[in-house]
């Protein structure tokens, strides 16, 4: 079958709520894909930062076997040997006392919305069902009923309502817009350290040190979503690290798993996660112990191969070398690590199907944004190669 086999079968028998780019992948290998035409494409999206760690990396793929051919699921009506060993993993990168693994990362995220009320309640003493959680305008924390009702993107929100009630929405980066917002019944405040989905937006210096200090002084609980930022692809661990906070729960998710299998996680201080009790939250699939075993031999590449380091190091570079592409098309370059946006004057969907056709996969983010975040073992010449693509095709 060729291309448009494969598009034709997908247009008529798949649900129409993705626009991919028209190119259909059947391998991948390191930062490198492959079409069903064989063509070869750097990636540049790594799956929405899912595969940090590269396509297909043998030490993930050989944990997956071993752990396929002995034990998959047990559901957490028994223990298996692989969750203790990642909780101790978790703890080990993040200094947080206690962790709670789930499936996609909008379900880490109702996870901390579901264990910030609990907290609410039951450590604060909030009067039953007024507890308020702070977002920010622009986030992106997953597509459920209860996240969109928080969303800004109109596109998000469009037909899904009504909407779940108990949340404010502040400007991202306004300290002062937070502690406005701050009552006696503000549980939480739920914040990405840097806007992924909105096209790589990095508050001001400073910010994610006041926020903190406001909610410790107001009892707030401080929670980072760091299912995209976090594991490397800004530069440190996690990003929240470029300043001297410290969270009461961190979310992760995407590159947990290296890409080979849905997990996410919440991480937080003992008193946080220790609200909930046995039967009050779960999933039938979080902890298995094929997720784990992944998850940890995931972790252990992103040590191992010093992939932060890589990518702050490569990011810097790169983040240079596009800020010296000259033309009247584009707006801004941003970014931290290897998480770049290059922000156009005009809509930036032709760019990344020009950049499909010079062997580049990346994809466009509000319109004007293209969003460029490549597996993090890339090479500095792989980058050359890149850059020389994008500047054929921007100016």
């Amino acid at each position: 079958m060729k291309t448009q086999d494969y598009i034709r079968l997908e247009d008529q028998y798949g649900a129409h709520n993705y626009h991919p780019l028209d190119v259909v992948i059947e391998r991948g290998e390191g930062i490198w894909l492959y079409d069903v035409e064989g063509k070869k494409y750097l990636d540049f999206l790594a799956a929405y930062s899912a595969v940090n760690q590269g396509h297909c990396h043998p030490k993930i793929a050989e944990a997956a076997k071993e752990q396929i051919a002995q034990l998959t699921l047990t559901s957490r009506a028994f223990r298996n040997k692989q969750l203790p060993l990642l909780y101790k993993d978790l703890y080990d990168i993040s200094g947080m006392d206690i962790s709670l693994p789930m499936n996609s990362g909008a379900e880490a995220v109702e996870t901390a919305i579901k264990v910030a009320r609990k907290w609410g309640y039951n450590k604060k003493k909030i009067p039953a069902d007024r507890a308020e959680i702070i977002v920010c305008e622009n986030n992106f924390h997953g597509r459920t009923t209860t996240v969109v009702s928080f969303s800004t993107e109109e596109d998000y929100r469009k037909g899904f309502g009504p909407f779940t009630p108990g949340f404010k929405i502040i400007p991202f980066g306004d300290a002062d817009a937070l502690e406005q917002a701050i009552t006696p019944n503000t549980a939480a405040f739920l914040v990405e350290p840097i806007q992924g989905e909105a096209g790589i937006i990095i508050p001001p210096d400073g910010f994610l040190s006041k926020a903190y200090e406001l909610c410790k002084k107001n009892n707030v609980l401080f929670i980072l979503d760091e299912i995209q930022s976090g594991l490397g692809r800004a530069g440190k661990m996690f990003a929240y690290q470029y300043e001297d906070v410290q969270p009461d729960a961190v979310i992760i998710g995407k590159a947990l798993s290296g890409g080979f299998y849905p997990v996410s996680a919440v991480l937080s201080k003992k008193e946080v996660l220790g609200v909930f009790n046995p039967g009050e939250h779960g999933s039938t699939f979080g902890g298995n112990p094929l997720g784990c075993a992944i998850a940890r031999a995931a972790l252990k590449v992103l040590l191992d191969e010093k992939l932060a380091g890589n990518s702050a190091e490569l990011g810097t570079y790169f983040l240079n070398r596009l800020k010296e592409l000259q033309s009247p098309k584009i707006k801004e370059v941003r970014g931290r690590g290897l998480w770049i946006g290059l922000e156009l004057t005009e809509k930036a969907r032709p760019y990344c199907e020009k950049l499909k056709d010079e062997g580049m996969l990346c994809k466009e983010t509000h319109d004007t944004v293209i969003r460029f975040a490549p597996p993090l073992i890339i090479k500095k010449d792989e980058l050359d190669w890149a850059f020389e693509r994008i500047r054929r095709v921007i100016q």
